[in-house]
């Protein structure tokens, strides 16, 4: 497969682009912040002042970093808990499947890896994903579809797959785009919602719905940043964690045929966080689901999987 690198390549890499993102994000956040003072500040009569708009800076930006912070510190914490309560996964346990430990196990003993944990989704529909932020919270979680209708061959090509989303450190950087993505989403979805609903009870309606216009202009500027930001990320990372899995098993057919199995039977019925989905082995946002579905299926985070499955067989 063109463009694998080495394992300890991919690992510094990406955590350089973790601290890159963790820069970039609060960056992109506090640049919307300056451009809602700069607009704020000006009207059709005058310009904006510069140094005004410096100062009111300088006293906001402490209290919008702070926000950010809780905000980032929180979900990043507790994001394993929150997966498990989007996802309804419980812990497999080894005497329910030993096929599956042994798969892991074998994987691991192989490369050096410490056993993540490996939980299970009650659910017919064909998916996995990889979660975790240290080796004390690395998890493998498959679903009941996916483990009862692949052949041994082709479970252990996606249990590779997602031991290599750990490896790389994929998860990690992950979870810090969607916590950022999500805080643009928030603010956008806010914002929208008061256009649309809160000028009727304002004082001053022509000021305030010029306000809010201007705050979502610039949020969706920043939230489409954002997420051009987990789009560049996110589809390289599937390339790579798939070639990754071909080298680990020696057996890229096996991984090739499992995603076409898993292809058009991804869905999972009690998931429907878009986030929790970026995870997963395969993720085709429903366009249906309104404007921000929509809006994010033109930066879908997986790349076409007839792409995969063909690049995987030409490997």
């Amino acid at each position: 497969m063109a463009g694998y690198v080495g394992i300890h390549t991919q690992i510094s890499r990406n955590n350089r682009m973790s601290v890159l993102y963790l820069l970039a994000f609060p960056a992109l956040v506090l640049g919307a912040v300056y451009a809602f003072l700069y607009f704020m500040s000006g009207n059709e009569e005058y310009a904006a002042d510069i140094s005004r708009v410096n100062e009111m800076f300088l006293v906001v930006a402490p209290w919008v970093a702070g926000i950010v912070l809780i905000w980032f510190l929180i979900a990043f914490t507790f994001h394993n808990r929150m997966i498990d309560a989007a996802t309804g996964a419980k812990t497999l346990e080894r005497k329910e499947n030993m096929r599956v430990y042994n798969l892991v196990e074998n994987l691991c003993m192989t490369e050096g890896m410490t056993m993540p944990k490996i939980h299970i989704i009650e659910d017919p529909g064909l998916n996995a994903f990889a979660s975790g932020l240290s080796e004390k919270s690395y998890t493998v979680t498959l679903t009941r579809g996916i483990i009862d209708k692949l052949t041994d061959e082709e479970l252990e090509g996606v249990i590779a797959h997602e031991l290599m989303h750990i490896r790389n450190r994929d998860v990690r950087l992950l979870v810090i785009t969607i916590i950022f993505v999500g805080i643009f989403s928030f603010v956008v979805q806010i914002l929208f919602r008061n256009l649309l609903y809160g000028r009727g009870r304002s004082s001053n309606n022509k000021k305030d719905g010029r306000l809010i216009i201007i705050a979502l202009i610039i949020a969706a500027v920043a939230y489409l940043l954002a997420l051009m930001f987990k789009f560049g990320l996110s589809r390289k990372r599937e390339y790579m964690a798939d070639a990754g899995a071909a080298d680990m098993t020696k057996n890229p057919q096996a991984l090739a045929s499992a995603l076409r199995k898993v292809s058009g039977n991804h869905e999972i019925s009690a998931v429907k966080n878009d986030e929790v989905k970026e995870m997963f082995i395969e993720n085709r946002p429903d366009k249906s689901a309104g404007f921000m579905s929509a809006l994010e299926g033109l930066f879908a985070t997986h790349p076409p999987i007839e792409k995969r499955i063909k690049v995987l067989e030409e490997f």
